[in-house]
């Protein structure tokens, strides 16, 4: 059924077709908060981007993660007093758009929604990776006389093509069901993560040191820039919980459940980093990447249990997948009802009232891109190119979002000014850090090199994916402005 649904507190919205029809008000605090710790996939990010970053900003992990929390933390507090005033599927796109500019608008929920499918291609391919490691150890190691290789693209991506297609058709079928089977996953991952990390701390090697919580002590600036990057797209996925604000029932747990997921976040970040720089030398955690926290596993334990966290990280993509879907599909419903897409991206399913179509359509996406990023070869490098280039885009839209609160809620600095430092300054504040480090890491990618390689490392490829997920959005736009004149651009849409 094409639908236009009206979001609480925003205001009447265009119809694409037929009649008003609203998704269901299903979530509650802890569901909110669930979806929002699946988007940032902890266990993932623990797993792939420790690695990552420790080969960037070397023994300073939780140094890392603990900076680059302020500025997220700071325009959190702007997300949630946007969702308080208007809770929207829409979320960032709509309230830049209402707020600074509909071009901007459409360009933070473009961003999104690319940088989003990006990591959902790549996702497939970890979840894959970690799959066949798992029949590794359980030694079916061929299939079919074909050896199964843990850092294949091609095979690691084919295995996570059906993973994905599961985790699209149980978002179809309801964000209940959906957050009940993200919160089971969730306790999983959490009590491996705990229990090794907490052991590791004590049972590691590597001489503990204050250093490894000083920013200052970080090589240089340019390996703190590209570090905060990457450390924020750790943290990147919090703000799912706002773009399913019309599906929660009370607008306030959106902002507690993504507040609460975040220093959830913080946490396990600050322990794991700590408990793999006791286990693991500088070289060895820098090495294994894509496969660390598995590396991490076998270093303190035997088998059977060395494979717990290694399941952790399955379950960990798994989520994550289904996670990234959610927020997107609804993303691209909003699009569609404020006329900037097709209509039929506001099909909802006639029995669950969930984006059904486009939840779908989306997925089809990231399975052609998943297809084509099949040539890079290695896993490792796969997670290297998309990581860098998603960084810098996350931080572009979040820094607009925050502007956008800035705006919009600059009167509470004269009349409440605990809300203005919590709506406009905080927000400004963690804008200009992450458009600062974003742009300057952008420019070192630029000054890197001096030619243009299909390579991870080369510093053109890398700038190249992040300026592409930009301006493929530009024809789009102006197809919506000129074309199907949406009132999303000619300032009818409230």
């Amino acid at each position: 059924m094409a639908s236009t649904a009206k979001a609480t507190g925003s205001g009447p919205r265009i119809d694409a077709d037929g009649p008003h029809v609203s998704m269901r008000r299903s979530l509650g605090l802890l569901d909110g908060a669930a979806i929002a710790a699946s988007s940032t996939a902890a266990t993932s990010s623990i797993g792939i981007g420790l690695g990552l970053m420790a080969g960037v900003v070397g023994l300073h992990l939780p140094a890392i993660m603990l900076l680059a929390f302020l500025p997220v933390l700071a325009i959190a507090g702007g997300y949630g007093r946007l969702n308080a005033a208007d809770p929207d599927a829409g979320s960032s796109y709509r309230w830049v758009g209402r707020t600074l500019s509909p071009w901007l608008g459409f360009l933070t929920g473009w961003v999104n929604t690319v940088g989003t499918v990006v990591f959902m291609a790549y996702t497939t391919t970890v979840t894959g990776s970690s799959i066949i490691q798992l029949l590794d150890l359980a030694h079916l190691r061929s299939v079919a006389g074909l050896r199964l290789d843990a850092d294949s693209t091609v095979q690691c991506t084919l295995i996570g093509l059906a993973v994905l297609v599961g985790a699209a058709l149980v978002a179809v079928r309801g964000l209940d069901l959906a957050a009940r089977l993200q919160k089971a996953l969730l306790v999983f991952e959490y009590a491996v993560l705990l229990g090794f990390c907490g052991y590791g701390l004590f049972a590691g090697d590597q001489p503990f040191s204050l250093q490894w919580f000083n920013p200052f002590a970080i090589p240089s600036f340019e390996a703190l820039a590209q570090g905060m990057v990457l450390a924020v797209f750790c943290y990147w996925g919090f703000e799912s919980v706002f773009s399913v604000g019309e599906e929660v029932r009370d607008a306030r747990d959106a902002s507690r459940g993504g507040m609460l997921a975040l220093v959830v976040m913080l946490l396990m970040f600050l322990l794991a980093g700590t408990a793999f720089q006791r286990v693991l030398p500088l070289d060895e955690l820098a090495d294994n990447g894509a496969h660390g926290l598995a590396y991490f596993g076998a270093r303190l334990a035997d088998q059977p249990l060395a494979a717990l966290p290694l399941i952790a990280l399955m379950l960990s993509a798994v989520a994550s997948l289904q996670s990234s879907v959610i927020p997107t599909a609804r993303g691209m419903y909003a699009m569609g009802r404020d006329g900037v897409l097709g209509p039929v991206w506001t099909r909802l399913h006639p029995k669950y009232s969930t984006p059904a179509v486009g939840t779908l359509l989306i997925t089809g996406v990231a399975v052609v891109l998943a297809l084509c990023a099949v040539t890079v070869p290695t896993v490792n490098d796969l997670v290297s190119a998309a990581v860098n280039a998603i960084g810098i885009v996350v931080a572009l839209y979040y820094a607009l979002t925050a502007v956008a609160s800035a705006v919009r809620f600059r009167h509470l600095l004269r009349t409440d000014l605990l809300e203005g430092l919590r709506a406009v300054v905080g927000p400004l504040l963690g804008a200009a850090t992450l458009l600062f480090v974003g742009g300057y890491l952008a420019w070192t990618f630029y000054d890197s090199t001096d030619h243009f390689e299909l390579a991870a490392d080369n510093g053109w490829f890398q700038l190249s994916v992040a300026v592409m997920m930009i301006v493929t959005g530009l024809p789009v736009a102006a197809w919506a402005r000129w074309r199907r004149r949406s009132p999303y651009f000619l300032g009818d849409a409230r």
